[in-house]
């Protein structure tokens, strides 16, 4: 079993940054994706980005060029980081891992809350 715990979440004024990280932990696994999702107040699920193993990102257009995705193999974590957040950014942010191409994201954090007042 793979656990993964999110951190780095918080209350941000609009204008601002927050850096979530995501460890994972458990078993030893490879995997192909690392992504973060969100979830807003009476709105479903949406992706927000991923890293691959190649290196490649995706980001939803809505946080293009305001948030950067990386990570750290070495430590088997994935970072966030969001810059001029705006207050339609708040969400409840998840960390998840696609152990390869043709599973679902299959694990998922429990995730951290992101507030940006206006």
């Amino acid at each position: 079993q793979v656990q993964l715990v999110e951190s780095g979440g918080g209350l941000v004024q609009a204008g601002g940054s927050l850096r979530l990280s995501c460890a994972a932990s458990g078993r030893t696994f490879s995997w192909y994706g690392m992504g973060w999702f969100r979830q807003a107040p009476g709105k479903e699920r949406e992706f927000v980005c991923a890293i691959y193993s190649g290196g490649n990102t995706l980001y939803v257009d809505s946080v293009k060029a305001r948030f950067t995705i990386s990570r750290d193999n070495a430590k088997n974590a994935v970072y966030l980081e969001m810059n001029s957040l705006k207050p339609e950014d708040t969400a409840v942010y998840y960390c998840a891992v696609k152990t390869s191409t043709t599973t679902a994201w299959n694990y998922w954090g429990q995730g951290t809350q992101v507030t940006v007042s206006s």
